[in-house]
């Protein structure tokens, strides 16, 4: 094959195959080929590099990613959610770290990191392309398969989609955005044999359509970025939904750990899924490190990551007899609220930023639709009211990083060392109520 990456390429090997169901249209990869070279030719002269794009689930999205990666112009893949604060921050640091991209770079994709600022994941060509064949060789490919991408292409879950698919000449149906409601017609209309979901998209479907069972031309449905409940996966085996449990991070170019397809009806006994091919995890002090082909080069503006580099993952995990990986939870702070990453840190400095917030101590709270839910304990002399700080917020963070609950305490517990002690904030649950924003 030439070019996994290529339109031009893919409609050559396969012009008449349908390669994207968007918007109400079935196109062919020659279709897709023609848009996308009217698309490159409609760009400047001298693109930005990293080129901005905003990761919205349409077809000039789609095209764009295309174009840009027939182009190796590397693009910067930002969330549709963001503020435009949050968006200008990223647009500024790629910029100002531009000239330091390895000349492979496909996407750069900011995630949260340890410090709670997000760092920019630069994501090769080459790793893409280790990731997709990684998937395959546990997945395997059928003529009629039909990846449903209902998650967002900004996430390293959707974008991933249309990597493995452009690869392999097959497939994307591409919904606008997820809906639980609408997710078993599109399912049924697309004859989507693939789906890719987080944990939350996953109870969201079973809350709207408890009897909901997959049609039988649905092979498999990934279930990654964030742990799944033993209770979730349980309605999920009772109804004969053939789930794969994978395992990864935007660092990996997405999962690096996944349930052998041949267990998708057995999910138990797996943990979270055996390494792929080419992936290697390890456990060092308790937590998962991984490296591979399908590792990223490095963070955006930091020194490049040497090519037999473990990545440290942040998780705490073990490795069981019989090869599986078991993840055991988070060593740092980090907030999984649907699949999304939530760092206390970033979350404390927008708040305290709002008059009449001295300070603030953000933790997550268990919830069984979203996993966790954002928390916090503010100390407010003066406290503004709900609507103000609502209003404050929404202009420095997505929604997804807002607090849904929050409580007013005199003074934020810490440790003797002088730190935030988050076990003492958690145990402030009780106190929590809603904040009533708009």
């Amino acid at each position: 094959m030439t070019d996994a990456f290529s339109i031009f390429a893919a409609a050559r090997d396969a012009p008449r195959a349908i390669a994207l169901h968007a918007e109400g249209r079935r196109y062919s990869f020659a279709e897709l080929a023609e848009l996308a070279r009217a698309r490159m030719h409609s760009f400047p002269r001298e693109l930005a590099v990293p080129h901005a794009l905003v990761g919205a689930n349409t077809l000039e999205t789609v095209l764009t990613l295309y174009a840009l990666l027939e182009r190796r112009v590397p693009a910067l893949l930002l969330h549709p959610k963001l503020t435009d604060a949050e968006r200008a921050a990223e647009i500024d640091a790629a910029a100002r770290s531009a000239h330091a991209l390895p000349p492979d770079a496909a996407v750069v994709m900011f995630t949260s990191g340890t410090t709670g600022r997000p760092r920019g994941a630069v994501l090769t060509r080459a790793a893409l392309l280790a990731s997709a064949q990684a998937s395959a060789a546990n997945l395997g490919w059928r003529d009629d398969d039909c990846w449903l991408l209902a998650m967002p292409l900004a996430r390293i879950g959707g974008l991933s989609i249309v990597t493995r698919c452009l690869a392999a000449r097959r497939a994307v149906a591409l919904a606008p955005h997820f809906d639980a409601v609408l997710l078993p017609r599109w399912i049924e209309d697309e004859r989507a044999t693939l789906v890719s979901l987080v944990p939350t998209m996953l109870a969201l479907l079973f809350d709207g359509y408890p009897d909901w069972s997959p049609p039988p031309f649905l092979r498999a449905v990934l279930v990654g970025g964030a742990a799944a409940s033993e209770r979730l996966l349980a309605r999920a085996a009772a109804r004969r939904i053939p789930i794969v449990i994978t395992y990864g991070c935007t660092e990996t170019c997405s999962q690096v750990v996944a349930t052998p397809y041949e267990g998708r009806f057995d999910t138990a006994r797996f943990g979270a899924g055996k390494p792929l091919p080419g992936a290697q995890i390890r456990i060092a002090d308790g937590r998962i490190q991984v490296r591979g082909p399908m590792r990223m080069a490095g963070y955006l503006g930091e020194p490049p990551l040497a090519a037999d580099a473990w990545f440290d993952t942040g998780d705490l995990g073990a490795i069981d007899a019989q090869g599986c990986l078991h993840v055991l939870g988070r060593s740092t702070e980090l907030i999984v609220t649907g699949g999304e990453n939530v760092h206390p840190a970033e979350v404390e400095r927008a708040l305290e930023s709002c008059p009449g917030i001295e300070a603030a101590g953000v933790f997550g709270v268990a919830d069984e639709t979203w996993g966790q839910i954002v928390a916090a304990a503010l100390v407010a002399p003066a406290p503004p009211t709900d609507e103000a700080l609502g209003e404050h917020l929404a202009s420095r963070l997505a929604a997804h990083k807002r607090p849904r609950r929050i409580c007013f305490v005199p003074r934020l517990p810490v440790t003797p060392a002088g730190k935030p002690d988050r076990a003492a904030l958690a145990a402030l649950e009780p106190t929590l109520r809603p904040l009533r924003a708009r």
